[in-house]
């Protein structure tokens, strides 16, 4: 009898249901997502109830994912030293306090800090979502469905914050596009708590807390030299600066990183093939994509004159098409192969935004907004979810989490640097000017040379990602 209840007593906790899992997982990855888009078709209401300045707006998306981005990769080691279901939950906390905070704002300076700290609560969160999702998932055509889910959701949540945005913004106030966070975090927690399992990698590694700082006041240090060339242009002190300072933390990070015993990055990661082109790749696709709901909002509204509420709908079908395109792709990497997906959904990318880039003040809907922009989106979807899947492929288990951090550090970097170059771009063309017409040349331009980008990024998939991997 003493036996079996000892054996009753150290019997092992149930494995949770699969695709619980996965919907955790999926659902802190959407929340992070979505608050990068959501904010957009609520900057108008924002500069008029807090007095935010252009750049002040700027900063409003840039706060978030700058912070997002410098300290996703301390947040990807932290999971794998201290538990990814521990980091889930701390990250989801922490971006629930913040939108707490964000939402009851009544300063600007209140709101951009309750939007960092909401990014470095994403940070910490979302290399938990895609390390969690790889850990429980085996490898192979599984875990490519698997990755396209999370690569769907994470997509869908980008594309369904321009809907989410209007909604919240026509129907109660623009505080709202972060108060929703707070009750949709509560029930992600609770079942957190409840299904994840916690897992880590027990290699007595240490966190590189000096490296995290210094990628984190490199890139904020270069957005902001970038933001000034706005006002400032490219050969004043007030640019150069901040510039050469960004650029010298980011050099510095790097080095720290050759140097030290336990790095937050180790660059022989990087020796690997599938993880240093997917990463690039990422990157480029980033500095574009992460662009297009940005100012596909602002045409919608400043231009064309819809509500908050309207601009959200008419993205509506963009936003299906990156949900398609993600679902489709683990059927053709199985077909043609994860670097022949992945060069494809660029090239449809590129294609819309060079359809975009021919808008006019006085467009129609169905080829001045959804036309264009399903071809973007629909692109997207089909070349993220073969990225993630080469980018995680043959990378050690106690590497995961740095890995997956990684990946949304790339795009998510990528997008953050890019907005402030494409912002820069559309305001040199605009020159100044607040007619319909002049707006429209300055966003024109920058789906023009976002384009360009996403051709660039198209010959580099072809060249160097590798023709097959374990996940396709």
């Amino acid at each position: 009898m003493l036996r079996a209840a000892q054996d009753t007593r150290t019997a092992p906790r149930p494995a949770p249901p699969l695709c619980a899992v996965v919907a955790l997982a999926c659902a802190g990855q959407f929340l992070v997502v979505l608050d990068v888009s959501v904010v957009n078709v609520a900057l108008p209401s924002m500069r008029a109830d807090l007095g935010l300045s252009a750049p002040g707006l700027q900063w409003v998306v840039n706060a978030y994912a700058i912070a997002f981005a410098g300290f996703m990769l301390l947040g990807g080691r932290a999971g794998d030293l201290y538990g990814r279901k521990r980091m889930f939950l701390v990250g989801l906390t922490l971006f629930t306090l913040a939108s707490l905070a964000g939402g009851l704002a009544q300063q600007d300076w209140q709101l951009l800090l309750a939007r960092a700290v909401q990014g470095l609560g994403a940070a910490v969160l979302a290399p938990s979502t895609l390390t969690i999702v790889t850990s429980t998932v085996p490898e192979g055509a599984a875990r490519a469905r698997a990755i396209a889910t999370w690569t769907a959701v994470g997509a869908g949540g980008g594309a369904a914050g321009g809907l989410v945005g209007g909604l919240l913004v026509d129907g109660l106030s623009w505080r709202w596009v972060l108060l929703i966070n707070v009750p949709v975090g509560a029930v992600v927690l609770a079942g957190a708590a409840r299904w994840l399992v916690e897992s880590r990698a027990r290699d007595g590694r240490r966190l590189d807390l000096p490296g995290a700082l210094l990628v984190t006041a490199g890139l904020a240090t270069l957005a902001y030299g970038i933001v000034q060339t706005e006002a400032r242009g490219w050969t004043s002190g007030a640019t150069l600066v901040p510039l050469c300072s960004g650029l010298a933390l980011i050099l510095l990070f790097l080095a720290v990183e050759a140097r030290t015993r336990e790095p937050l990055m180790p660059l022989q990661l990087f020796r690997l093939r599938a993880v240093s082109s997917a990463n690039v790749a990422m990157f480029l696709c980033g500095s574009a994509m992460f662009c297009m709901w940005f100012f596909m909002t602002l045409y919608a509204q400043n231009v064309l004159g819809y509500s908050p509420l309207d601009a959200g709908l008419a993205l509506v079908p963009s936003s299906l098409a990156v949900v398609l395109g993600s679902k489709l792709a683990p059927r053709l990497m199985r077909a043609i192969g994860a670097r022949t997906v992945a060069v494809l959904g660029t090239l449809v990318a590129a294609t819309g935004f060079g359809w975009q880039s021919a808008m006019t003040a006085d467009g129609p809907y169905l080829t001045a907004v959804m036309f264009p922009g399903i071809l973007m989106m629909a692109g997207a979807g089909l070349s993220a979810t073969p990225l993630a899947a080469l980018a995680t492929s043959g990378a050690a288990p106690g590497d995961a989490g740095l890995v997956s951090g990684l990946v949304n550090t790339s795009r998510t970097m990528g997008g953050s640097l890019g907005l402030a170059v494409m912002s820069t771009i559309a305001a040199a063309r605009t020159a100044g000017g607040t007619s319909a017409e002049a707006l429209t040349a300055g966003y024109a331009l920058a789906f023009r040379t976002g384009g360009f980008v996403l051709l660039g990024g198209a010959v580099l998939m072809l060249l160097w990602l590798p023709r097959r991997t374990p996940a396709g």
